[in-house]
C-alpha cells in the first residue's frame, strides 16, 4: 500500500484535474489517498492584506473550512474526498460558484446534508485553526502549491499537472510514471512547454471554471 496526502485547495482547476486522476488511479493500484488542505488565498498573501481567516468569508479558505468541519465526522476523509467530487464537479465542469455561501449551501444540498452545516462549520472558529495547521504543516514540507502529493510521507511532488484527467488504464500508468520519479530523489523539474494549441486545450477545459470566477481562461 502507497499512502498519498493529497494537498488541495478547491479553487484550484488543476489540482481539481489531478484529484479526478488520482481516484482513478487507485482503483488501479494500492494506492490509500488522505485528503490535505493547502491555502492558495495563504499562499498568495502580501503584507498589508488580511489574512483569509480575518475576512467573514474568504473563498477557497471558507471551502476548506467546511471541509475542515466534515473531516471531524467518523468517516472524515471519506466525508472529504465525496465533499471535493461534488463541489469540484459543480464548480469546475458546471460553473456553479460554489465558492459563494449559496453555492457552498448548494453543494451540501447535492450531498443530501443540511445546508445548515455551512453557517456551522463556519461559525465555528476552530475550523479556522485547523486549516491553518494543515497549511502550516504542508509549507513545513516544502509544498508552495497545489495539486502536491506526499507519497508516504518521504516524497514531496509537486503534479501531476494535466487536463483533463486519464482514466482508466492510463490514470494507472501515469501513477507508474509517478513512482519512477521517486527512483530520483534530484530530478526536480520537468516540464513542456505550452504552444498556442495548449493554450487553446487549456482554456477549453477549464471554460466552467471561467464561468464561475468571471474570469477569462488559460493556463
Amino acid at each position: 500500500m502507497t499512502n498519498v496526502d493529497f494537498h488541495f485547495d478547491l479553487m484550484c482547476p488543476w489540482a481539481y484535474q489531478t484529484s479526478k486522476w488520482i481516484r482513478q488511479a487507485r482503483a488501479q493500484r494500492d494506492i490509500s489517498v488522505t485528503w490535505r488542505f493547502f491555502s492558495l488565498e495563504e499562499g498568495n498573501w502580501q503584507e498589508g492584506e488580511k489574512h483569509p481567516w480575518e475576512r467573514p468569508w474568504s473563498y477557497g479558505w471558507s471551502l476548506l473550512r467546511l471541509a475542515a468541519w466534515l473531516r471531524r465526522e467518523p468517516d472524515g476523509n471519506e466525508a472529504v474526498d465525496r465533499f471535493y467530487e461534488v463541489a469540484g464537479r459543480m464548480f469546475h465542469e458546471e460553473g456553479v460558484k460554489v465558492h459563494t455561501p449559496e453555492g457552498a449551501y448548494a453543494v451540501l444540498r447535492e450531498l443530501g446534508r443540511d445546508p445548515g452545516v455551512v453557517d456551522e462549520a463556519i461559525g465555528d472558529e476552530t475550523t479556522n485553526a485547523e486549516v491553518r495547521t494543515d497549511h502550516q504543516r504542508a509549507v513545513a514540507r516544502g509544498v508552495y502549491g497545489v495539486p502536491t502529493l506526499v507519497i508516504d510521507d518521504a516524497d514531496v511532488l509537486f503534479g501531476p499537472v494535466i487536463t483533463p484527467a486519464p482514466t482508466g488504464a492510463a490514470a494507472g500508468r501515469l501513477w507508474d510514471a509517478v513512482m519512477a520519479w521517486r527512483e530520483f530523489p534530484h530530478l526536480y523539474e520537468m516540464q513542456r512547454p505550452k504552444v498556442e494549441a495548449d493554450q487553446t486545450h487549456i482554456s477549453a477545459s477549464f471554460e466552467p471554471y471561467g464561468i464561475a470566477r468571471g474570469w477569462s481562461t488559460g493556463s
